[in-house]
């Protein structure tokens, strides 16, 4: 991938995916501009660049303030869209501040491209939570779009909006409808940015998983890695303007064989079965894993690194790092 010197803007950079995403960027030599608000609930932290910071410009401010995006965007080859208000029941319990992170902000962003940078490319990070229950498994592109919850619906949005500037404006934007990512860097303090970050923290701190329901729910998971690699041929892929695509993965597990996979990596640690919280349950899609055909036709990507592999990648930065997540 050539990005050397290429000047590149992440918003939500001090996230998981955003600050894995910058330390690839760095290592192939691009000048990398990283924007996060830093607001406590939500993913940022800054020791997730603690080994690249020299290597970066980072600025603190929020993509919802348009005086405070437009400079940025201004002079930018790429730009990784992936601030987000990711949580699903938080997005029903105060559905404004979703609406202005993942549908204002966003048009927003990309109208000031459309004003001063029309010629940028947009990775826009989406959601498998906008396909809602799948009517059948695996689920791609084509399948019908039935959000069970308001982030579900604020992200379609979002995504339709990259794509419609595309189609009107000629902004080389696409979507990446992602799952379930996981990896060094993401936030272990509670579930709001997903449930597999308060496991890694209780089987560090030597408490049970916690599985609602009988775990008989199936879900498939990207390594952060991964993620990173499909941002990276999208960015660069003419082909994958005014387009959305699938991630997913070749391993599908249930929630109660992915908690015996845990406590079976060395480190002990138990599971219990407990019931599904009434705020959850109403939200639920069930069974879920999606087809990647797509993207591994026209992009060629797939998944690299195993689940047992990177499980085992994760709990042992944790392991390292825990006083810089936990609070």
């Amino acid at each position: 991938m050539t990005f050397a010197k290429a000047r590149v803007l992440i918003t939500g950079g001090l996230g998981l995916i955003g600050s894995n995403l910058a330390r690839r960027l760095v290592g192939l030599d691009a000048v990398v501009t990283l924007v996060d608000s830093l607001m406590p609930q939500y993913g940022g932290n800054r020791f997730n660049i603690a080994d690249l910071e020299s290597g970066v410009a980072v600025n603190i401010c929020d993509v919802r303030d348009p005086q405070a995006m437009l400079p940025l965007l201004r002079d930018k080859e790429y730009l990784f869209n992936l601030a987000a208000q990711t949580s699903h029941i938080d997005s029903m319990s105060d559905p404004q501040t979703d609406l202005e992170i993942n549908v204002v902000a966003q048009l927003s962003i990309l109208d000031a491209c459309r004003k001063v940078n029309p010629g940028i490319r947009i990775v826009f990070a989406s959601t498998r939570q906008l396909y809602g229950k799948p009517d059948y498994l695996p689920v791609d592109e084509q399948h019908p779009i039935r959000p069970v919850d308001i982030n579900g619906i604020h992200k379609l949005v979002g995504e339709w909006y990259h794509r419609l500037y595309h189609a009107v404006y000629g902004i080389r934007a696409c979507a990446l409808r992602l799952t379930n990512t996981y990896g060094q860097g993401m936030r272990v303090k509670d579930a709001r940015q997903m449930f597999l970050g308060i496991w890694v923290r209780r089987l560090v701190e030597g408490q049970p998983i916690q599985v609602f329901g009988d775990g008989s729910q199936v879900r498939d998971f990207n390594h952060v890695d991964d993620c990173v690699d499909a941002l990276l041929l999208a960015a660069q892929s003419d082909v994958a303007c005014g387009k959305v695509y699938n991630l997913g993965s070749a391993e599908v597990i249930s929630l109660k064989d992915l908690a015996h996979l845990m406590v079976s990596l060395g480190y002990g640690g138990a599971y219990e079965m407990v019931p599904f919280p009434p705020d959850r349950r109403a939200i639920d899609i069930g069974d879920y894993y999606g087809d990647f055909a797509l993207i591994q036709r026209e992009l060629g990507w797939s998944p690299k690194v195993s689940l047992s592999v990177g499980l085992k990648q994760t709990v042992d930065f944790y392991r390292r790092h825990a006083p810089h997540y936990w609070e």
